[in-house]
């Protein structure tokens, strides 16, 4: 159940509802931008204890120790745990909790902790993506059934968002490079904590963010980005490899999407790619649409922005990024250990995507935990078929700050039933994310994809 929307969020929820749901941001609202509101719609102000403090501008500049290529150096590195969560106190806390985080402790009454950090509000992104969310705030457009969008390009296209549908909209538009690699993997810990490392590479080139990219231009192609994955290990599953075309007009054009498969040798359209279908060597702890915490089309749930709420989330996540430590330092039996993970307070869009009558999918209802300072969902809560608690996603992130941009370094699924878990991205072992590419459209075709399985 959603608790205590801030009287600000729940005042903007009602009078932007009143005046229709394809109402565009009047110029009053557009001209808060990088005033009283940060450049892609978060509130600029601290809260009323101080325990969030106002927004700045973020991380701007890498720190001087910092050199491309490298695992990013913890800006916070001095900051103390100001006091930790566990099973003795979590009522004292629950205000500040979501359902699931609540069910972590139930579930993991003697090993799950939350350490909980200052808050330090470090989200940015380059100035032409907030000139680009300024320019087209008064244009951007859902089409029918929120299946797509329009009149935008490069930014934030609803930083006030009216309904559910604009903010989710916003996490999948996000901003996070324009052409990155990255390697890394997956584990599925057993109940007792053994597990095997999947390896990834993967490719992403974000035609919606190119710097010179027009609403026109994103028309015409419809092609919002383009990704590539490759498995490398272990040697059973190595050359398989993935193509997905994500495109602007998911009515016009569902989602686009090729597999290879390295005992067949030949690639196959693959239009399962897409909703609650088991993800990739996923043990099927996670679904297609729960990667990157939720992706693809909408259109099978209603959605309804809820407010904001005051929720701890993880944030600024360097410890649990360093390449000093091992994956066996992060992967414990029922969850990554806690002891490297940083909490801290954020103001988080709430957002319920409940299942349409007449469309089926694993998840009767979804809860998505939005950082009004990146877009990026933080939390889900997943619920089953008996509106009973299935998985809790956490997403842990940090600023990229080279890009710069708020990402995910670690997502993990967590399977309240199975008492097992997902960790997706681990990189602590492997070469850093690299967002220098200049990836090309011919490295993202079916010929392209049956190179890549090969090699």
């Amino acid at each position: 159940m959603f608790r205590k929307p801030t009287l600000i969020a729940a005042t903007m929820i009602t009078m932007l509802s009143a005046t229709g749901a394809m109402a565009k941001m009047t110029a009053e609202q557009v001209a808060r931008l990088g005033v009283d509101l940060t450049p892609i719609g978060a509130e600029k102000a601290g809260n009323k204890d101080g325990s969030i403090p106002a927004w700045d501008g973020g991380i701007t500049k890498p720190p001087a120790n910092y050199k491309p290529g490298m695992h990013h150096p913890d800006p916070y590195a001095d900051d103390k745990i100001l006091f930790t969560i566990d099973k003795s106190n979590v009522d004292k806390y629950k205000e500040f909790l979501s359902p699931g985080q609540v069910a972590m402790f139930e579930t993991y009454p003697d090993t799950f902790k939350m350490n909980i950090y200052p808050t330090r509000r470090s989200a940015s992104y380059p100035q032409f993506v907030y000139d680009a969310t300024k320019q087209y705030a008064s244009t951007a457009e859902l089409i029918e059934g929120g299946n797509g969008i329009k009149n935008t390009a490069i930014g934030i296209p609803f930083p006030i968002p009216k309904d559910g549908l604009e903010a989710i909209w916003n996490h999948l538009l996000r901003y996070r490079g324009l052409s990155i690699a990255r390697f890394g993997g997956q584990a599925m810990p057993t109940e007792s904590g053994d597990y095997n490392l999947i390896g990834f590479d993967e490719k992403l080139l974000v035609k919606y963010s190119a710097t010179d990219a027009t609403p026109e231009e994103l028309k015409e192609s419809n092609v919002l980005f383009k990704f590539k994955q490759k498995v490398t290990e272990p040697a059973r599953l190595a050359g398989t490899a993935l193509l997905v075309h994500e495109t602007m007009d998911q009515i016009l054009t569902p989602r686009q999407a090729w597999t290879y498969n390295t005992g067949q040798r030949r690639v196959r359209r693959a239009p399962n790619v897409a909703y609650d279908a088991p993800g990739t060597a996923s043990d099927s702890l996670r679904t297609t649409d729960d990667f990157d915490m939720f992706n693809g089309s909408p259109n099978r749930y209603d959605w309804t922005l809820k407010g904001k709420q005051e929720l701890y989330i993880p944030y600024n996540s360097y410890k649990l990024h360093s390449d000093k430590l091992k994956y066996d330092d992060i992967l414990k039996p029922g969850h990554v250990n806690p002891e490297h993970v940083r909490y801290e307070k954020h103001r988080v869009w709430v957002v319920e995507a409940n299942l349409k009558e007449g469309t089926r999918h694993i998840y009767k209802k979804r809860v998505f935990y939005i950082d009004e300072d990146s877009w990026q969902i933080h939390i889900a809560d997943l619920y089953d078929n008996r509106d009973q608690m299935y998985r809790v996603a956490m997403a842990h992130g940090l600023n990229y700050y080279e890009v710069p941009t708020h990402w995910s370094t670690l997502d993990v699924y967590y399977d309240l039933n199975s008492r097992r878990y997902l960790a997706i991205g681990l990189d602590n072992e492997e070469q850093m994310y690299d967002f220098s590419q200049s990836f090309q459209d011919n490295e993202f075709t079916q010929s392209a994809l049956r190179r890549e399985g090969k090699r």
